[in-house]
């Protein structure tokens, strides 16, 4: 699943260093603006315990929720933006379920501000350098 991590953050990356070269360089928005606080959900069972993976854009934030089978096995669906067709994983433990989410949601927001400062980095450089955002 990191493939598809890495495809969405290097989407992110495209579609925010095209904006950069159509506008001034303005003042880095607020980590609220860029990366919303992490969503969690959970039902007393554990079931439907999800969170949300940061990005400035809806259509490209993963979003990891726990589901519990009429056996009692729980399996964790992994999607991108709205109505993707999730990543399955499991059968595992209602534990091992909301660990993973925790994990894959925390990941996710470590790669997300590593690119973040990357891309800040890369700006700043151009305007210091002289040359054009």
């Amino acid at each position: 699943m990191s493939d598809a991590t890495d495809h969405a953050l290097a989407t992110i990356a495209s579609i925010l260093d095209q904006g950069e070269t159509h506008r001034e360089v303005e003042k880095p928005a607020s980590e609220a603006t860029l990366v919303p606080p992490a969503e969690a959900m959970m039902s007393p069972d554990g079931e439907g315990y999800s969170k949300v993976g940061p990005g400035p854009i809806a259509a490209l934030r993963f979003r990891w929720t726990t589901r519990r089978t009429d056996d009692g096995e729980y399996f964790v669906d992994e999607t991108i933006g709205e109505n993707s067709t999730p990543i399955v994983a499991g059968p595992m433990t209602r534990d091992a379920a909301i660990k993973l989410v925790d994990e894959r949601e925390s990941e996710a927001r470590h790669r997300f501000e590593q690119l973040r400062q990357e891309m800040t980095g890369r700006v700043a450089a151009n305007v210091a350098g002289g040359g054009e955002a």
